[in-house]
């Protein structure tokens, strides 16, 4: 599904990690551990017109190149002197169940869909920060524990604003989809429509949508600090037409606070 993350402090984590590296720069220490609280106001699912409030932990760890945080899961990344960087995780999606959920995505309006299972996955990004404050990614991102396609996205990352207290970052990204993936995430196979009040949908492979997001991240002191975002997703006509998404555009709202040893 279109980038909306999967739990709240998810995203606020990896939002407030990238703010703190933009701030850390060549002195960032090789071993950090952070943990937090956070909220999220966001769509049920990808495509929903309803809303809910997600709060939960925050969590990463890292050695050196080697990293856990609650929206990658575990990993490593290396960067070269000339900007380029190459970061390989193993993660876990929840996937998507057809009744309301407090903790994944999900709609009692999806009933007779059935579920999408959750899936162990791999991601691979490469990227270059061309400047320190402009960077381009790409990534894809396998399932390895059940067929539900590959999904990919491009992205741009600028950041204006970056000092001691504050760091702003925009990002927009590009997304796209095999066609095995959206299906499982935007079609409707001829009995899921027996099931429920959906028409069939076949959806086409390739690009899908793009999700954009303004951060604002903020130290209180060297231990302490905040992030706050807003994110917008918007789908494309491959995703946008399927007659399980009601409104195409979605905001989510997210708040972290967050402690770094």
């Amino acid at each position: 599904m279109i980038s909306r993350k999967l739990m709240l402090h998810i995203t606020c984590f990896t939002l407030s990690a990238t703010a703190w590296q933009a701030q850390a720069g060549d002195d960032a220490p090789a071993e950090t551990f952070t943990v937090g609280m956070g909220t999220q106001s966001a769509p049920r699912y990808s495509g929903s017109d309803q809303r809910h409030w997600l709060a939960g932990p925050v969590i990463q760890a890292r050695d050196n190149a080697f990293f856990f945080d609650s929206l990658k899961g575990v990993g490593y990344d290396l960067q070269a002197d000339n900007g380029l960087y190459l970061e390989h995780t193993l993660g876990f999606s929840l996937g998507r169940t057809d009744r309301n959920s407090t903790w994944r995505d999900g709609s009692n309006k999806l009933k007779g869909m059935g579920n999408i299972d959750a899936a162990v996955n791999t991601a691979i990004a490469a990227g270059w920060s061309a400047t320190p404050w402009l960077s381009f990614e790409g990534k894809a991102t396998l399932p390895l524990s059940d067929g539900q396609g590959v999904h990919y996205q491009t992205s741009v990352t600028l950041l204006p604003v970056q000092n001691n207290a504050d760091t702003v970052a925009l990002q927009s990204a590009a997304l796209f989809g095999d066609r095995r993936y959206m299906n499982t995430f935007y079609g409707v196979s001829e009995k899921q429509s027996e099931r429920t009040d959906f028409a069939p949908y076949q959806a086409a492979g390739g690009f899908y949508g793009v999700d954009s997001s303004l951060t604002w991240g903020h130290q209180f002191t060297p231990h302490w600090g905040s992030v706050v975002s807003v994110d917008y997703a918007w789908l494309g006509d491959h995703a946008g037409k399927s007659p399980i998404v009601d409104r195409r555009g979605g905001t989510t709202l997210n708040l972290g606070v967050l402690y770094t040893f």
